[in-house]
């Protein structure tokens, strides 16, 4: 037993206590979360570009235009490489064309996961965008992009930001105001290393001119980074998952009650959420459908890619949520290499979750991949 100076102290009152807080400790480490696995339904999957021994391709993002069935996904070349790829779906994702050779020349130079976005001037002028991370190389100028004002049918390429970063944009909202709010994140002097910081700036001109970016996420032990923001269901907040990058815990939320002039401090997540590069929709009943590539401790679905349901409220609060869905299964040797999802909801209910993976086992490297359900076929297959 312990001793305090010369006295022992008996510790065995203190055991009940002590084993019930470890396993509370464990169970809120592994909840009991309902596990729906679609992964071996090759029937849900569209593969939008085949990865070969030769061509990896990976992190793409998706873009659903106002007609709610035109797709719109980008994506590089090898892990964090050249941008360069685009495809276009005009069936919801059921079918897609290439259209790199409609792109300026010099997006091919443009660098690290190329994220797309439509964004609304206040004037209510919409222009697509696409940001990648650096020009050149790793180390040039932040930022480039390629923009459209016709809603994808041309593109003419834009000077870079000069925005030193990790990755461009994970994602953006737009504000009452009309104003459109950025984030990314960097570590010291926007290189890759950590400690890893997000940064929030904000466009009042439709994407061409931005705001001084300022820190909004900084957590001491932890890695803050890939933020995810979006309007809560009543319109009242703006909320933000971010990737923790050490990946010994959860992954973190943050909230803003006035538009992101001021950010709540980062706490952790529930269990379900805990993962890589979130991004999600919310259903028409006014549930949640959040994608990413899962990093949950203990989690049987670990370094694949996964959706977390629940609703708004779950999530804030902290809540298990309702179910989790394993969508891909990745057969890569490099673990956990996949998972930068675009997520799109269909008119009909039906959500379009496209990452890139590694599809099968063998030569091939990572494919672009899409998959396909709905919450009313995910809820029939719940255990009851």
């Amino acid at each position: 037993m312990p001793s305090r100076g010369d006295k022992y102290v008996d510790m065995r009152p203190l055991l009940p206590a002590l084993l019930c807080l470890t396993a509370l400790v464990m169970a809120e480490e592994k909840p009991n979360l309902p596990l729906v696995d679609l992964s071996g339904q090759k029937e849900r999957q569209v593969i939008v570009a085949a990865g070969t021994a030769a061509v990896y391709q990976g992190h793409p993002t998706t873009l659903l235009l106002p007609n709610s069935q035109t797709i719109l996904s980008v994506w590089c070349v090898n892990h964090g490489g050249s941008a360069g790829p685009m495809a276009r779906s005009d069936d919801g994702g059921k079918s897609w064309t290439r259209l790199d050779a409609q792109l300026p020349k010099g997006f091919s130079t443009h660098q690290n996961c190329p994220s797309i976005y439509r964004i609304v001037d206040p004037a209510g002028k919409a222009r697509l965008w696409v940001f990648s991370a650096a020009l050149g190389k790793r180390g040039g100028p932040g930022m480039p992009s390629i923009m459209s004002e016709d809603e994808g049918k041309t593109w003419k390429e834009m000077p870079p930001l000069n925005f030193p970063c990790v990755m461009t944009f994970s994602s953006v909202v737009r504000l009452k105001d009309g104003r459109t709010l950025g984030l990314y994140h960097r570590g010291p002097g926007g290189a890759d290393k950590t400690p890893l910081v997000t940064l929030q700036t904000i466009t009042a001109d439709g994407g061409f001119t931005w705001s001084e970016p300022h820190i909004v996420a900084e957590v001491d032990g932890k890695n803050p980074c890939e933020p995810f923001v979006f309007r809560s269901p009543d319109g009242k907040e703006l909320a933000c998952l971010l990737r923790e990058n050490t990946h010994k815990g959860r992954s973190l939320m943050m909230f803003s009650q006035d538009e992101g002039t001021t950010w709540s401090t980062p706490t952790d997540t529930n269990w379900g959420l805990t993962g890589d590069r979130h991004n999600g929709v919310f259903t028409s009943d006014g549930r949640m459908v959040v994608c990413f590539r899962d990093q949950a401790l203990n989690s049987p679905t670990k370094g694949h890619f996964v959706a977390w349901v629940g609703t708004y409220d779950d999530l804030k609060s902290g809540r298990p949520g309702q179910t989790r869905v394993k969508l891909l299964h990745h057969y890569g040797k490099r673990a956990g290499d996949c998972g930068y999802p675009g997520v799109e909801l269909l008119p009909d209910g039906t959500i379009v979750a496209t990452t890139y993976v590694q599809y099968a086992a063998g030569t091939e490297q990572n494919s672009v991949v899409s998959v396909r359900f709905k919450l009313s076929e995910t809820d029939a297959l719940l255990p009851r």
